[in-house]
């Protein structure tokens, strides 16, 4: 078949089947003068006569072998029961040059027609599936805008035509509709609980209502819920009868899922099994919130990487005032997955509700325990002790954030079942070798990719055994991975690190009742305990503090109080290293809020002085160092950084990229393989490129406090990820800054 020559426009398509569907497709190529010329074929006298007054068609032929005869293209969308008799009734008229695609909502049955009538699915038959549609039905039904920001769904094979595809694809996007791909046994497997079963239920539920004595009442006083739940029984039963028996074997699957469910429900409410029925709405409703990101392998918030979000700075500006940054995020990780292995229930407060903390709570949700909210920073776990969590149905999808992944590998590694951590792209080529070792030492059976990196594939049922672990780099996410595998192996687990690292694991344990011996820079744990509900609030996360500390620290006049922080020895590096510059930042009313120390911070500016930073500090304050390389470039003389390798493997070279970015501003930057040199001085304005990592990000939005012209950074979407009201409070405190689409005006 040759095929090269149809480009756009065509001169004749087909549409055989004149209802909503066929109808919507020609009203979108006409209006996209997509074709030359639309005929339509329809059973129906009055349906073509309807088309052709509407303006749909442009020639209406009831015989279908003479309507496809020559044609560029024919759509199918008809009534997917009368397929494999309309490709006979074609047949004849196909040479191999014109191109078939179908509208079918069931890809096995209209396969299964090709193969029928041709012997194997041709090359120039593209199946597909637009996910759109209506109650109303017929030509008179049909929308221009049809499928305009909607699905559709191509079941190609290894046979079909390239360039049939792609013309079929194009066809569709010039409509705006975005095509996916996909096998199919995958479509009809999905459909059939995305969309088939919701009209199953709507009709059945409305039957049975229907017969219900007081079914007028029921009418009657139906609230809003029960009329959109229901529209869809107002649905063409013809159509929806062909595509419950043509997706028979995927419908009684989901029918017995299904069915399943409703019982287990039937019982929580007829036991009154209060923990029961949150466990399944409360999952239920969190699947719900975030289910289009999770089918599509994206994070738990709308920005993540769905928008080039672009931030632009402007100079100038003040920071005053009082705020308080949302709740540490180590913290709030780690409150879910102890309160789901706690006895009893665990209440959060202050719990960060960003994608990364929220990729652990739905975690723990897909591992079967019961969490309400978060509402406003507040979180009820119901804990299912040590041996509860269930296994998963599927993967374990852990958006961007390395801290779960590393530290639920510990935890999983324990487990009666196998499970599979998988991340987003960028998660997806960060080092996870450095959890694999220690957790083979201890037993566990722990595959990754060839070079370290995820999915993680965790093979449950082995017995792990207590090990003594020299940590050969300073890492809070790879000693607490051991400890928490250690919570289930036998006999003692102690790890030893290099340099002091955040001890929020070893603190919340204790907080949980778990004893943990703590003797210099060796940390040991028994297994065999158990832990026991608590009460938690998560103090502000000084991480997100840091950009605040380097703004007030870097702007004349700046005078802020920041609320709440968490001051936890093993985090307070940034604000050391700002003292030793010279800033002047003062720890107002300390005191301990579970287990944690916390106090207010005030910061005022003061004129910064370059230094060379203590490597004793550098794991103190290992994500804050972008910030800090914005002070360093704001301060008097040179600073230096050394022993900080760890910073090229986070979310981006941060290194480099912060190097990058200052010489875009003019600064001088020189990166090293563990650290950087900065000279201080003057910055200019110009374009950013943060690689999609926050920190990068909200670093050069804290550095236009002292550039001398605009600084616009792209691909800020992630800040979402540890910091989702940054804009916000920077705004409140003084700073410029706006944020747009890439594409649209900044003013």
């Amino acid at each position: 078949m040759t095929t090269s020559s149809l480009g756009l426009p065509l001169g004749t398509v087909t549409i055989v089947g004149l209802g909503l569907i066929g109808g919507s497709f020609a009203l979108g190529l006409k209006a996209n003068r997509l074709c030359r010329e639309v005929v339509g074929v329809s059973r129906s006298e009055a349906t073509l006569a309807k088309g052709l007054e509407l303006g749909v068609i442009d020639r209406a032929e009831p015989d279908v072998e003479k309507a496809v005869r020559g044609a560029d293209l024919v759509m199918l969308a008809a009534p997917i029961g009368t397929t494999e008799a309309l490709l006979r009734k074609m047949a004849p008229a196909l040479d191999g040059t014109t191109i078939v695609t179908d509208a079918g909502s069931v890809k096995g049955n209209v396969a299964a027609a090709a193969k029928a009538v041709f012997g194997s699915v041709p090359p120039w038959f593209v199946p597909g599936h637009p996910i759109a549609g209506s109650e109303r039905s017929g030509v008179e039904a049909a929308k221009v805008d049809l499928y305009r920001n909607h699905k559709v769904i191509l079941t190609p094979d290894n046979a079909t035509d390239p360039q049939a595809l792609r013309l079929v694809q194009r066809l569709w996007q010039a409509m705006g509709a975005e095509v996916l791909l996909m096998d199919v046994p995958q479509h009809d497997a999905v459909l059939a609980r995305t969309s088939h079963l919701p009209h199953l239920l709507a009709f059945s539920l409305v039957d049975t209502l229907a017969k219900d004595n007081e079914n007028q009442d029921i009418f009657r006083y139906a609230a809003g819920g029960f009329r959109d739940f229901t529209r869809i029984a107002s649905s063409d039963p013809t159509m929806w009868h062909d595509i419950f028996i043509a997706n028979r074997d995927s419908m009684l699957d989901v029918i017995d899922q299904f069915s399943a469910g409703l019982d287990q429900f039937r019982r929580a409410v007829e036991q009154q099994d209060s923990q029961a029925l949150l466990g399944i709405m409360t999952r239920a409703k969190a699947a719900r919130d975030h289910f289009t990101k999770m089918l599509a392998k994206r994070a738990y918030t709308k920005t993540m990487t769905e928008k080039n979000i672009v931030f632009t700075a402007h100079p100038g500006g003040e920071v005053k005032g009082s705020i308080r940054v949302p709740g540490d995020k180590s913290i709030s990780h780690r409150s879910i997955m102890l309160g789901s292995l706690a006895e009893g229930v665990t209440e959060v407060t202050g719990f960060l509700e960003g994608e990364d903390s929220l990729a652990t709570l739905q975690t723990f949700r897909d591992l079967g325990v019961t969490i309400e909210g978060p509402n406003h920073g507040q979180v009820k776990i119901f804990g299912v002790g040590m041996h509860g969590l269930l296994p998963p149905h599927g993967n374990l999808y852990l958006g961007n954030s390395g801290t779960s992944m590393r530290l639920l590998s510990g935890l999983l590694s324990a487990q009666a079942f196998d499970t599979v951590l998988t991340g987003d792209e960028s998660l997806s080529k960060r080092p996870m070798g450095r959890v694999a070792k220690p957790l083979r030492e201890m037993g566990a059976v722990v595959e990754t990719e060839d070079k370290g990196t995820p999915p993680v594939r965790i093979k449950g049922g082995q017995l792990l055994k207590g090990i003594h672990y020299d940590m050969p780099m300073a890492s809070a996410q790879v000693k607490s991975c051991v400890l928490l595998a250690g919570l289930y192996a036998q006999g003692e687990t102690s790890v030893t690190e290099p340099a002091p690292t955040r001890d929020h694991t070893e603190r919340m344990l204790r907080g949980f009742g778990y004893p943990v011996k703590v003797e210099g820079n060796k940390i040991t744990l028994q297994g065999g305990g158990k832990l026991t509900a608590t009460k938690i609030d998560v103090p502000a996360d000084i991480s997100s503090s840091a950009f605040f500390m380097v703004a007030a620290s870097i702007t004349p006049g700046a005078d802020l109080i920041l609320e709440h922080v968490g001051i936890n020895p093993t985090r307070i590096g940034v604000i050391n290293i700002l003292r030793a510059m010279g800033g002047r930042l003062d720890v107002l009313n300390e005191r301990e809020v579970g287990g944690e120390p916390v106090a207010d911070i005030r910061i005022r500016y003061a004129p910064l002085q370059g230094i060379e930073i203590p490597e004793d500090q550098v794991p103190l304050a290992i994500d804050e160092f972008p910030a800090l390389f914005i002070a360093a470039a704001c301060a008097q003389g040179t600073t230096i950084l050394r022993g900080a390798e760890e910073l090229r493997v986070k979310e981006s070279d941060r290194i480099q990229v912060m190097a990058d970015g200052l010489k875009t501003l003019g600064v001088k930057a020189d990166p090293t393989p563990d650290g950087i040199i900065i000279e201080g001085g003057p910055m200019g304005s110009g374009t950013i490129e943060s690689h999609g990592d926050h920190r990068i990000a909200m670093s050069f939005a804290v550095a236009a406090l002292r550039s001398q012209g605009d600084i616009q950074i792209r691909n800020c979407a992630n800040v979402a990820t540890s910091f989702p009201n940054f804009v916000e409070l920077s705004r409140k405190v003084g700073m410029k800054l706006d944020v747009a689409e890439a594409g649209e005006q900044h003013g």
